[in-house]
C-alpha cells in the first residue's frame, strides 16, 4: 500500500514529513535511479507555483537528482498542466510540479509526470516509495542543488497555447483572478498577446496569499469585478491553474458541468465528439442538456484522473468536473485552466454569443451531498435501512433524479448525494438516507 502517494501526488506541511528536506531530497534520488535506469542521460523538468517554500523544495527535489547524476532543468513559475506539456514536449525524462494546488500556502506538494505527460501510474509510485524509504533508512547525507530559472520552458507552453487559437481574442474584455498563483503572470501575458482586454485581480503573489480569498475557490471578488467593470468574461484558476470556472457578463457562475456543455457542442457540430467523459457528480442538467444535442455522458468515479482513463479508453476528446478540471484530449494529458479559458473564449467569439445565451438550456437540478461520520465500514448492501431509504427515493424521482451513496477512499465517511428536481424533496431524501446509515454504521 501506498504511504507517500495519494491520488494527486504527495501533499503536506512544508517542512513537515514528507515535506522536509531529507525526505524531498529522497525524492530526487528515487526518482533519479528510476531515470537513470531508463536513459543514460536523463534530464528532468521542474516547476513551482508561487508558495514560498517552493524554491526549496525544488533545490532538494534537485539534489536528490544529481546525486544520482541527472540534470535538472528549472522552469520557476509555471503552472502544472505547463510542465505535463513541456515533459512531453522537450528532452526530459520526468517532470516534477512543486505545488498543493488549491490548498493554503503553508502546504505543498510533489507531483511527478513521466515523459508521456501523464501523472506516473500507482505501480511506478510504489517502486519510488521503496527507494525513497531506502535512503531515509541509509546514513547518506542530502544537500540541495542550486537552480536557475530556464525562461525558455514557459515561454514554450505559452507558444503552444496561443497556437490554438489563430483568431485570437481581440476586443474581448476578461477579468482574471490567478488565485496569487502558478499564472498571476503568464495568463494576463497570454491573453492580451491574443488582443483581448486584461482586468486583472489575485494576480500579485507574495509567497504567502496563493488561494486567500481568491482563485476558484472563492469567486465572490471575481464576480464583483465583472459586474462593475462591464467585462464580457471572468476567469479565475486555482493555484496550480489545472482548473478553472467562470463568471458571465452578468455576474452567473459558470461552473465545470456548464464549460463542458459550451465546449461540447462545438466538437460536437465538427464530427468529432460523441460522447463526454464526466464523473458521477456532473449535475443531472448536463446530462438532459447533452442528450439534447445527441451527445452522450459517460459518468466515472471522482476524481480527474479517471477521467482521463476513460477518455483515453473511449478516444473522448472532452472530459472533466464540476471543480473546472477539464481535459481537451487533442490539446493534452491533464486538467489546464489556460486551455480551457481558450477553448471556452473560442466559442464565445465563433457563435457570437455569451455565456448566459451559450449556457441557458442547461437546468442545474438541485444537488445536496450529507457527509456521514463513521464508526465501522460495512458494504452498503448489507445495510438493510439505508437501502430501504435509497429504494423510496428512487421510487419517488424515478428517471428525474439520482441518488449516490459511497464510501470515501481516505476518511471515515459515508457520501450521500441526491439530486431531483425539488429542493425539499431532495433534502428530505437526503437527510433519511444519511439518518439510516447513521443509524446501522455512524459514531
Amino acid at each position: 500500500m501506498r504511504q507517500l502517494f495519494g491520488t494527486d501526488g504527495m501533499r503536506g506541511v512544508a517542512g513537515e514529513y514528507p515535506l522536509d528536506g531529507r525526505t524531498t531530497f529522497a525524492v530526487g534520488v528515487a526518482l533519479g535511479k528510476w531515470v537513470r535506469g531508463h536513459q543514460v542521460a536523463p534530464e528532468i523538468a521542474i516547476g513551482m507555483d508561487t508558495r514560498e517554500s517552493g524554491p526549496s523544495i525544488a533545490e532538494s527535489v534537485a539534489g536528490g537528482l544529481a546525486s544520482q547524476g541527472v540534470a535538472a532543468r528549472f522552469a520557476g513559475l509555471i503552472s502544472t498542466p505547463g510542465i505535463a506539456y513541456v515533459t512531453r514536449t522537450g528532452p526530459f525524462s520526468a517532470g516534477v510540479m512543486i505545488s498543493a494546488s488549491h490548498n493554503p500556502y503553508r502546504d505543498n506538494g510533489i507531483k511527478i509526470f513521466d515523459h508521456s505527460g501523464f501523472k506516473l501510474p500507482d505501480e511506478q509510485e510504489h517502486e519510488l516509495e521503496r527507494d525513497i524509504f531506502a535512503f531515509l533508512e541509509s546514513t547518506a547525507q542530502a544537500a540541495p542543488n542550486k537552480l536557475t530559472v530556464d525562461e525558455g520552458l514557459d515561454l514554450a507552453y505559452i507558444e503552444h497555447l496561443a497556437a490554438t487559437l489563430p483568431g485570437g481574442l481581440r476586443g474581448l474584455r476578461v477579468v482574471v483572478d490567478a488565485a496569487n498563483g502558478a499564472v498571476s503572470s503568464l495568463a494576463p501575458a497570454l491573453f492580451e498577446r491574443l488582443g483581448a482586454v486584461v482586468d486583472r485581480i489575485g494576480c500579485a503573489p507574495d509567497g504567502r496569499n496563493i488561494n486567500l480569498n481568491c482563485g476558484s475557490l472563492h469567486l465572490e471578488n471575481l464576480r464583483q469585478r465583472v459586474l462593475a467593470a462591464g467585462a464580457d468574461v471572468g476567469v479565475a484558476f486555482d493555484g496550480d491553474a489545472d482548473r478553472a470556472l467562470f463568471v458571465s457578463h452578468s455576474g452567473r457562475i459558470i461552473d465545470g458541468d456548464a464549460v463542458m456543455l459550451v465546449t461540447a457542442l462545438p466538437l460536437h457540430a465538427s464530427g468529432r465528439l460523441k460522447e463526454v467523459i464526466a464523473t458521477v457528480m456532473s449535475n443531472l442538467g448536463l446530462e438532459r442538456a447533452l442528450q439534447r444535442h445527441g451527445i452522450g455522458l459517460v459518468r466515472t468515479p471522482v476524481g480527474d484522473k479517471y477521467v482521463l482513463q476513460e477518455m483515453i479508453r473511449r478516444n473522448a476528446p472532452l472530459g472533466g468536473e464540476q471543480s473546472g478540471h477539464i481535459i481537451f484530449q487533442d490539446y493534452g494529458t491533464t486538467g489546464d485552466g489556460l486551455m480551457t479559458a481558450l477553448r471556452v473564449f473560442d466559442a464565445m467569439r465563433n457563435a457570437g454569443k455569451d455565456l448566459d445565451a451559450l449556457t441557458g438550456e442547461l437546468e442545474t437540478y438541485p444537488q445536496l451531498l450529507v457527509n456521514v461520520r463513521l464508526r465501522s465500514k460495512r458494504p452498503l448492501e448489507d445495510l438493510e435501512g439505508a437501502n430501504r431509504e435509497i429504494e423510496k427515493a428512487q421510487a419517488e424521482f424515478g428517471a428525474s433524479g439520482r441518488i449516490l451513496v459511497r464510501f470515501s477512499g481516505t476518511e471515515p465517511l459515508a457520501r450521500v448525494m441526491v439530486e431531483g428536481p425539488e429542493i425539499r424533496r431532495v433534502e428530505h431524501f437526503a437527510h433519511r438516507i444519511a439518518d439510516a446509515i447513521r443509524a446501522e454504521i455512524g459514531e
